[in-house]
């Protein structure tokens, strides 16, 4: 899906100081995952969807309040620090349309990945990983073992039915899947 864009390799690295600016200027502190994995490893590229958004594309979001009928809460961008109210999150992977993947940067879910729409058409997803590396490895593994996990969007169609290595791979060469099936 993105790997036409980011050719499954990482942007240049972002410098401390860089981070240091974005966080005074949107009154946030990013997650210490998602920091050390943007100054260690880089800053954008190789990712799930159409891959990392780099520093300059990054927005604040809120979740919208939760209505008495329970329909799918969506996400509103702020354009101001100071006009946020609640909790924040910061949107690092294009997903593409209104379709958004976020790191929590407060309140109780800070660090943690959240998939969601800013309309509300899907209900925000929480990733079961802890923190952005663990959540990041983990897409790395799926990409590497061909597996397909649509609701989190680990994979996609075009990399899961052509996978060189992994289960299904391996299957297909055995002759126990036919060719091209990107089933699960």
């Amino acid at each position: 899906m993105g790997a036409e864009h980011h050719g499954f390799r990482l942007g240049p690295r972002v410098g401390p100081d860089r981070l240091d600016a974005f966080e005074r200027e949107h009154r946030i502190v990013l997650p210490s995952a998602y920091r050390q994995f943007l100054v260690e490893l880089g800053g954008s590229g190789a990712g799930p969807f159409y891959g990392l958004l780099p520093l300059e594309r990054w927005r604040l979001y809120t979740m919208d309040r939760q209505l008495p009928d329970y329909t799918p809460r969506g996400f509103h961008h702020v354009h101001h620090p100071d006009a946020l109210g609640g909790d924040r999150f910061l949107n690092v992977v294009e997903m593409g349309c209104s379709d958004l993947c976020l790191v929590g940067v407060t309140g109780p879910l800070t660090g943690r990945v959240i998939t969601g729409n800013s309309s509300g058409f899907l209900r925000p997803n929480v990733s079961s990983a802890p923190d952005f590396l663990s959540w990041y490895e983990r897409w790395l593994d799926h990409m590497r073992d061909g597996k397909d996990n649509r609701a989190l969007g680990l994979t996609s169609p075009a990399t899961v039915a052509h996978a060189p290595s992994g289960p299904r791979a391996t299957a297909r060469r055995a002759g126990r899947l036919p060719s091209g099936d990107g089933s699960a």
